[in-house]
C-alpha cells in the first residue's frame, strides 16, 4: 500500500501540544518556587520550537498530499483542517517566542511574567490542537480521506477493497 505520510507526522505536533503545558505550568512553578534555576525553563523553549518545527513539517506534508484526498473528500472539509492546522502553527511560533523572550529575560522579573504569558500560550495551542485533530478526523471517518491509502499502488495488481466511512456518533 501507498500509505501517506501526512498521518504519520502530524501526531508529533499533536502530542507536543499537550505535554508543553503540562512541562511549562510545572517548571514555571519550579522557577518561582526556586526549586530550579530560571535556565531550566530552556527546556520549554526547545519543546515548544519542536513543536513548531513538526507543525510545520505536518503541514507541509498535507500540501503535498492534499490533491491526493481532495477527489473524495472536496475541498471545503480539507479548507477547514488547513486553516485551522495554520492557525495552530502560527499560535505556537507566537508562545515560542514568547518563550524564548521569557527565557533571555529569566535573571529579571518580567522574563517571569512573560514566561507565565507563553505557558498560558501553551493551553491555547493545546485548545487549537483538539480543532485541528477533530478536523483531520473527520476528513478520514467522515468525508473519507482513509480510502486514499487503500488505493493499490501504480503497476501492481493488487486491489484493495474501498472501506466506507464510519458513521458519525450522535449528540
Amino acid at each position: 500500500m501507498d500509505l501517506p505520510l501526512h498521518p504519520m507526522v502530524v501526531h508529533l505536533p499533536m502530542a507536543l501540544a499537550f505535554v508543553v503545558p503540562l512541562v511549562a505550568l510545572s517548571l514555571l512553578l519550579a522557577w518561582y518556587q526556586s526549586w530550579l534555576p530560571a535556565r531550566s525553563w530552556w527546556v520549554v523553549v526547545g519543546l515548544q520550537a519542536m513543536l513548531v518545527g513538526s507543525a510545520l513539517y505536518a503541514q507541509n506534508t498535507g500540501e503535498i498530499e492534499e490533491e491526493r484526498v481532495e477527489d473524495i473528500t472536496g475541498k471545503d472539509a480539507i479548507h477547514e483542517h488547513e486553516e485551522a492546522a495554520e492557525l495552530f502553527t502560527i499560535l505556537a511560533g507566537v508562545v515560542l517566542a514568547f518563550a524564548v523572550v521569557g527565557g533571555a529575560l529569566s535573571g529579571r522579573s518580567a522574563g517571569r511574567w512573560i514566561a507565565a504569558a507563553a505557558a498560558v500560550g501553551s493551553l491555547v495551542v493545546a485548545g487549537q490542537g483538539v480543532v485541528v485533530g477533530q478536523a483531520g478526523g473527520e476528513l478520514v471517518w467522515v468525508h473519507g480521506a482513509g480510502k486514499v491509502q487503500l488505493k493499490a499502488p501504480a503497476g501492481s495488481d493488487a486491489t484493495a477493497p474501498a472501506a466506507e466511512p464510519m458513521p458519525r456518533s450522535g449528540g
